[in-house]
């Protein structure tokens, strides 16, 4: 327990400044609300505390209505209703259904970073048991992360839509790379070096592509997504290796031919991540 503390502890040294950039400024505006507001007397903080409280109930109690409401204000309205608020209660989202995804989202990132932790806890009191390479530990986490839609497989294109409207991009872009990260960390990406930012990049380009093929893949327990989503992390490691400097280099013909072949390993590894063609597959 002792090891994993001091990780953590090294983690928040080595990566902080890179997330601060890396992800939004909205996704920690709560956080320094908050802090701003530590001087100026217990019982403002605790009406916030109380605040948000009520607005994380109302949010979870709606989820169960975007079945029938979809990820509007109707369902919001559900919700508060179904916990003994007024339906009119809604007007503290002023975001709408946009609201309800954004819980939805960071909701299930925080539930993947709580799974992730507990296993990484697993492997530090087990040190002889064998630790899973770092590609099967992240294609699991995206396969457990994904999985978290399936519920609202029918309903989640709307979800899609309302995350791209402008007013919520910020955000959206905080999610998405705030769940890279804890699954690049959790898989043993320690680095701090520029192959930080790039590797996210692509795991989050390999995270939108598979949740696009999940909305389309009707096998049975969604078997297909997960073989796609396997071929897609294969692709990013073969990549890697390819464009890897060995310590010896080749003589001029064998550099022209490794050339070529990352070149074309980069542009299918490209039109892989980004979905082209992958009806083909």
């Amino acid at each position: 327990m002792a090891g994993y503390n001091l990780l953590l502890f090294r983690r928040c040294l080595s990566i902080n400044g890179f997330r601060n950039i890396w992800t939004s400024r909205t996704l920690f505006s709560e956080e320094a609300k908050n802090t701003s507001t530590e001087g100026s007397g217990s019982n403002t903080e605790t009406e916030e505390e109380y605040e948000k409280n009520i607005e994380s109930k109302i949010l979870n109690a709606s989820l169960k209505f975007v079945h029938n409401y979809g990820w509007s204000q109707q369902a919001i309205s559900a919700g508060a209703e179904s916990i003994g608020y007024p339906g009119v209660i809604h007007g503290m989202f002023p975001n709408g259904g946009a609201d309800l995804v954004q819980h939805f989202y960071s909701s299930c990132n925080q539930e993947l970073n709580e799974m992730l932790r507990a296993k990484a806890l697993a492997i530090e009191e087990n040190p002889s048991e064998p630790k899973p390479t770092a590609e099967v530990q992240v294609r699991e986490a995206m396969e457990n992360r994904l999985r978290m839609l399936v519920p609202y497989k029918k309903s989640w294109p709307q979800a899609m839509a309302l995350l791209v409207v402008p007013p919520n991009v910020p955000k959206s872009i905080a999610n998405i790379l705030t769940l890279v990260d804890d699954i690049c960390y959790y898989a043993g990406d320690r680095s701090v070096d520029f192959n930080w930012y790039t590797r996210r990049i692509v795991l989050a380009g390999i995270y939108k592509t598979t949740e696009l093929y999940l909305l389309q893949d009707n096998s049975e327990d969604h078997k297909e997504t997960w073989k796609f989503l396997e071929r897609r992390i294969e692709d990013a490691i073969q990549l890697r290796r390819v464009l890897s400097i060995p310590n010896d280099l080749p003589p001029p013909d064998q550099a022209l031919s490794k050339a070529s072949e990352a070149a074309s390993a980069a542009f299918i590894t490209a039109r892989n991540i980004l979905g082209i063609s992958w009806r083909n597959r």
